[in-house]
Order: structure tokens, then C-alpha cells, then sequence
């Protein structure tokens, strides 16, 4: 199973141009759709959550029980398949996490009263809330919220999921257990993991897409555009006022502030004077396809 996503466009009443022609396949595991804020990513995530219209394009869930589904308009077709983390989840603060998730479940048509018992209290246990599950939700922390999130989303056995920005504000603790359960996640089901933390898809996705300023501007195994990047990233530490200067000789992709000095990354063909040459990460990926984007937009 896997996502087709072709020639997909959307511009705004207030003529912001959200998504430009994208055009991304998206296979079944989890895959990582990484862009700075405004780029067009929870335009995007809400398009294909059936919350908004595209101008034009199709999407399509390929081989759902041997056909396909075509996400546009078979609306409520796709919502029975679809689990849904959007960035900003609200929750009801004086309602038990127990009584929520009853509710929601009701809502997605579990009608029968046992079966929703079982399956709340099984989601609970699966994202580690179980023991909490009388308290209110306003008394849950960030990372309690989000996986309160995730057990909504995954309430009808979804094949496909979204989860919009799922680790921003998290501590590092719950950062490491929220990765966990979306890996367990993602063995069965398409999930779309859309960050602009770029070590969320690191640790995370086999696939991803850069996604700036409404384009798709990079796609592929995140070790295979790694890899593309190899020879091609210098490295030098310089004053903060000299930032500028290097900025107006070469092709800097990146700063970074360590130890009272500014790093330097910068992308070129061939060795640069005074840089040293470094091993490339994913970090590196995204701030040269973002900055080449940007310089096109500028030029």
C-alpha cells in the first residue's frame, strides 16, 4: 500500500501559493516530510486529511483491499482509513483520558459498549497511559497530551496516519518514547511524519521529502541524499562579524554558534580555501536544498 500524491496545488483567498505542483510517492513505513515553518507541510497534511480542498491534483491510497481510493473525493471513505495527530490537539481539561477516548470512539461509529472498553483501555496501555487514565487531560504533560494524540489517531485500526509536528516541545525523554511508539506504528501502516526537526527523521524514516516554500525540493532515502552530499561540505570557524563577508564569497548552507566561534558550513563542488572538508549528515541535506530553494526565489 502506499500514498500517490501528483501535481497537487493550492493558493489561499489571501493568495499565499501553500502547495505548488507536489508530486511525491509515499510508501507504506514511516516517512519524514521535513520543511521550515510556512513551507507548505500542514497545508499539505490537511489535504490529504480531507479538511481542505486542493485547486487541482489527485491523491490515492493505492491497493485498499485490492483498489484504489481516491483521497479527494471519496472523503469519507478515506476518514474510516485515516488516523489524524494534527500540530495544535486540543483536549477537553476536565474530562478523564478514559471518558475522551470512549467519546472519540463513539464518534468513529464502535457502537457496541464492551468492544469500546477493550479497545480504550488497549490503546491506553499502548501508549503508556494507562495508569492515569482517571485524571483529567488538563493535568497531562506535553508528552502525555501527544500520546494521548497518537491513541486517538490509531481508534479504528487506520492504514493510513498523520502526525503534524508531533515532537515539537517535547523534553528529550518523551522525544525518545513518542520515536518508539511511531516506529512500532509505522511497521504496518503508512505514516507521514511531518517535522521540520530534522533528527526526528534521522532516527525515524526510510523515506522523507524536503518540502520549501510550497515545493518539493528533495526526495529519497535519507542515507542515499546523504550520501549525494559526500565532497561537497566545507567547514571553518570565524568571528560572528565575519559572517557577512563569507556569506557574499561562497555558499553558506549553515551557522552554528560553538564555543565563543561561529561555524561555518558551506556547499561546494571543490575544496574551498581555508575550509576543512567534513562528513555531511542529514542536517547538512536540508539546509543546502533550503538554501538553493531560497536563492532561486531571491535571484
Amino acid at each position: 500500500m502506499q500514498l500517490e500524491i501528483r501535481n497537487l496545488s493550492k493558493t489561499y483567498s489571501n493568495g499565499v501559493h501553500a502547495l505548488k505542483d507536489v508530486t511525491l510517492t509515499i510508501p507504506q513505513g514511516m516517512f519524514g516530510l521535513l520543511g521550515p515553518n510556512g513551507a507548505g507541510k500542514s497545508s499539505l497534511m490537511r489535504t490529504i486529511a480531507t479538511l481542505q480542498e486542493a485547486d487541482s491534483g489527485s491523491i490515492t491510497l493505492t491497493d485498499v483491499g485490492g483498489a484504489d481510493l481516491n483521497v479527494l473525493t471519496q472523503k469519507d471513505a478515506t476518514r474510516r482509513l485515516l488516523g489524524y495527530l494534527p500540530q495544535e490537539f486540543g483536549v477537553y481539561p476536565r474530562v478523564t483520558a478514559e471518558a475522551m477516548l470512549d467519546h472519540i470512539a463513539t464518534l468513529k461509529g464502535i457502537a457496541n459498549g464492551r468492544e469500546r472498553k477493550e479497545l480504550v483501555s488497549g490503546l491506553l496501555q499502548k501508549v503508556n497511559l494507562h495508569t492515569v487514565r482517571k485524571k483529567n487531560l488538563g493535568t497531562f504533560s506535553g508528552g502525555m497530551k501527544q500520546r494521548f494524540g497518537i491513541a486517538q489517531a490509531l481508534i479504528g485500526n487506520p492504514r493510513l496516519i498523520i502526525v503534524d509536528e508531533p515532537t515539537a516541545g517535547l523534553d528529550p525523554a518523551e522525544r525518545n518514547r513518542f520515536h518508539n511508539l511511531l516506529a512500532e506504528i509505522g511497521e504496518n501502516t503508512v505514516v507521514i511524519l511531518s517535522t521540520h526537526i530534522v533528527e526526528d527523521v534521522t532516527n525515524l524514516c526510510s523515506d522523507m521529502a524536503i518540502i520549501c516554500l510550497g515545493e518539493v525540493v528533495a526526495q529519497g532515502n535519507p542515507n542515499d541524499l546523504v550520501a549525494d552530499l559526500h565532497g561537497k561540505v566545507w567547514q571553518k570557524f570565524v568571528e560572528k562579524t565575519e559572517i557577512d563577508t563569507y556569506r557574499a564569497m561562497h555558499r553558506v548552507i549553515s551557522t552554528q554558534l560553538k564555543g565563543g566561534k561561529t561555524r561555518l558550513h558551506a556547499y561546494s563542488d571543490g575544496p574551498i580555501p581555508g575550509f576543512d572538508a567534513v562528513t555531511p549528515d542529514l542536517e547538512d541535506v536540508y539546509f543546502a536544498k533550503i538554501t538553493e530553494r531560497m536563492e532561486v526565489t531571491t535571484v
